[in-house]
């Protein structure tokens, strides 16, 4: 394993010794408390090669254990990680990229890219000895931490806006986590869950929350590296909604720069909903010299998975896009409609409404020529379409029904 060196808060730049401190920096609080576990690079880069993650034959995120924090026999048996990246040449050719790959994250455990952040989290609940989690989402990472946790037979519970789509509502209810369907904004039920886990002593996965969600999540981009033989792209496009995924990607990047194997980091870009931007704007701040904190704001999208209004790891995602000398981008509901669609159709991966965004995002980075002709472009799709079939729906003229003759299907293919 990578050996953190040190938890370090984003604000006050305060370092506690690993695992001294479970969540958040107790000096600066949530949000602004955030902690980035610190790994010794310079030793790192003496021992890493190319070679070095395909040596354990691991076919999950736990090849990647010298860049995580602690030991993958912590591990539960579920594997995350080790997703699909497909190449896309034609439609490439069409948007006038150099390339195009999509890295399908709907292949992990429970349909969604949370499982990356839950494995890791959960390995450290029990090295740790903690006999409960608890988890507030949208939807995502409270159905991953339900199944990841009934794998590792370890308790949760799960607080959900009421709003949450049934198809997640049900993942959670057959793993057998105990659910709270709050009613009220997905910002409500994190405050209940925060006060919750206070109060009953649970260890909090939710994002923001807990270091050792992006030290999972960043596992996406470190695998990208390794299937690109470290050729990393030009840009990256991920959803965001805390801000913990994006925050993670960016940060793998930067780590295979760090360690040596690659020569820079892929410029990444967060894509949020226009109705739900909080991040978004908090970049334009940071941009202006302006303070990023506090980062709140109505949210409204048909993207479940990213209507966040209050967003908790929205620092962390600022900083690190920032350091890729990346940005965000917002787009619209019809945009993230259309894009999910269209997905499906060119490449046969279908995605929630968040997840189709990141290609919303890139045809709209194209058009206002932010992503030049000729770039190399990696697309992350974090949610199976399967998570919110309501919403990836919307904007479908579903088919009539037919009598059950010969004639009747001659009648719609010959028109």
């Amino acid at each position: 394993m990578g050996e953190p060196i040190a938890f370090r808060c984003l604000t006050c730049g305060r370092e506690y010794a690993p695992w001294t401190v479970d969540h958040v920096c107790p000096r600066c609080g949530a949000v602004a408390g955030a902690l980035d576990v610190l790994y010794d690079y310079r030793a790192l880069r003496r021992r890493l090669d190319p070679r070095a993650f395909a040596a354990g034959r691991r076919f999950s995120l736990w090849r990647y254990e010298p860049l995580l924090p602690l030991a993958a026999e912590y591990g539960v048996p579920l594997r995350a990680g080790w997703t699909p990246l497909y190449a896309c040449p034609t439609l490439a050719a069409e948007l006038g990229l150099g390339s195009l790959w999509v890295k399908d994250d709907t292949a992990n455990p429970t349909a969604s890219c949370k499982d990356r952040g839950t494995a890791v989290t959960i390995a450290a609940a029990r090295m740790l000895g903690r006999g409960a989690l608890v988890c507030a989402s949208t939807g995502n990472a409270a159905t991953s931490t339900a199944g990841f946790c009934a794998a590792a037979g370890i308790p949760c519970s799960i607080f959900v806006p009421q709003a949450a789509p049934r198809a997640k509502l049900a993942q959670l209810l057959a793993f057998g986590a105990t659910v709270f369907p709050v009613e009220g904004t997905y910002d409500e039920a994190y405050g209940l869950a925060v006060q919750a886990a206070d109060r009953f002593r649970w260890y909090n996965r939710s994002d923001g929350q807990n270091p050792m969600v992006v030290e999972g999540n960043k596992t996406g981009a470190l695998e990208v590296g390794e299937e690109l033989h470290c050729d990393l792209p030009d840009f990256a496009l991920v959803a965001a909604g805390d801000g913990a995924v994006v925050a993670g990607i960016a940060k793998g990047f930067q780590e295979l720069v760090k360690v040596g194997l690659a020569e820079r980091a892929p410029r990444v870009y967060g894509v949020q909903a226009a109705g739900a931007a909080a991040i978004a704007h908090a970049f334009a701040r940071y941009r202006e010299g302006k303070p990023v904190l506090p980062a709140a704001e109505g949210a409204e999208t048909i993207a479940d998975s990213i209507r966040v209004g209050n967003p908790q790891d929205a620092l962390r995602a600022v900083l690190a896009v920032a350091e890729t000398d990346g940005g965000f981008v917002t787009v619209t509901d019809e945009e993230i409609v259309a894009a999910g669609q269209e997905l499906a159709r060119r490449t046969g991966v279908f995605a929630e409404p968040s997840g189709a965004a990141p290609y919303a995002g890139l045809l709209r980075l194209l058009r206002e020529g932010t992503i030049p002709p000729g770039s190399r472009v990696v697309l992350f799709v974090t949610g199976s379409g399967l998570k919110d079939p309501e919403g990836a729906l919307r904007g479908v003229e579903m088919p009539r029904a037919i009598p059950p003759t010969l004639a009747a299907v001659a009648k719609v293919v010959e028109g």
